[in-house]
C-alpha cells in the first residue's frame, strides 16, 4: 500500500510538473523583421578605421533577433608589412550570425545587446582599382566574436536608428599585414533599421 502510494505521489508530481512548464517563448508568437546598413569606427593597425555594411534579422515577440550581417574595411589602413607585389592596404571583412535581445522594443529609446559569432578574411589591396594581381585576392580566414550594446530610438513605426558600441575579438590571424591584436578592439557602431518591429 505505502509504494502504491509512492507511485501515485510520484505521477501526480509529474503531471504537475510538465503542466507548470516555462519556456523563453510561449503562446502566440509575433513575428516582425528588419535590414538596414551599419557604420563602424575603430582601430585597425593602430589607424582609425570605417567599416561598413549591412544587418538584418527576424524578430520574435519583439525582443528577441535572430539574423546575420557583413562588414567590410572601407578606408585607406596601412598594412603592417607591403604585400607581395607591394600592396601597401590592409583589405578585411567579417560577417556571421547576430543574436539579439531587445528590452522595451515599444519604448521611444530603448536598449538592446547583442553578439555576432562569424568568420572573415585579411588580405593586402592597392589603392588602385585597375591593379590586382592573384596575391591581392590570397585572403587568410579568423574567426570572430562581437558582443555589443545598443540604445535604439524609434523614429516611426517603420524606421529605428541605433548607436553604441561593440568589441571584436579576432582569432586565427596568420597574415603578415596584422595581427589578432591589431583587428581586435572597440568599436562605435550606428545602424539605421528598416522594417517591421
Amino acid at each position: 500500500m505505502k509504494l502504491k502510494g509512492i507511485v501515485v505521489f510520484l505521477l501526480l508530481g509529474t503531471v504537475s510538473a510538465i503542466a507548470q512548464e516555462e519556456t523563453l517563448i510561449n503562446g502566440n508568437i509575433e513575428s516582425g523583421g528588419f535590414g538596414g546598413p551599419v557604420v563602424k569606427i575603430g582601430s585597425f593597425n593602430g589607424t582609425t578605421g570605417i567599416v561598413v555594411g549591412g544587418r538584418g534579422g527576424w524578430i520574435i515577440n519583439h525582443t528577441y533577433v535572430i539574423g546575420g550581417g557583413g562588414y567590410g574595411l572601407a578606408n585607406d589602413i596601412k598594412a603592417k608589412t607591403p604585400g607581395p607585389n607591394g600592396q601597401r592596404y590592409l583589405s578585411f571583412g567579417y560577417g556571421g550570425l547576430e543574436l539579439e535581445y531587445i528590452a522595451g522594443s515599444d519604448r521611444l529609446l530603448h536598449y538592446s545587446v547583442m553578439s555576432l559569432v562569424g568568420v572573415g578574411g585579411v588580405s593586402w589591396r592597392d589603392n588602385n582599382p585597375n591593379f590586382r594581381t592573384d596575391a591581392d585576392s590570397q585572403s587568410d580566414t579568423f574567426f570572430i566574436v562581437e558582443p555589443g550594446l545598443n540604445v535604439t530610438l524609434n523614429v516611426t513605426s517603420y524606421f529605428r536608428i541605433s548607436g553604441g558600441v561593440s568589441y571584436r575579438f579576432v582569432s586565427g590571424t596568420q597574415s603578415a599585414a596584422t595581427s589578432d591584436a591589431d583587428l581586435s578592439g572597440l568599436t562605435g557602431v550606428l545602424t539605421f533599421h528598416f522594417g517591421k518591429f
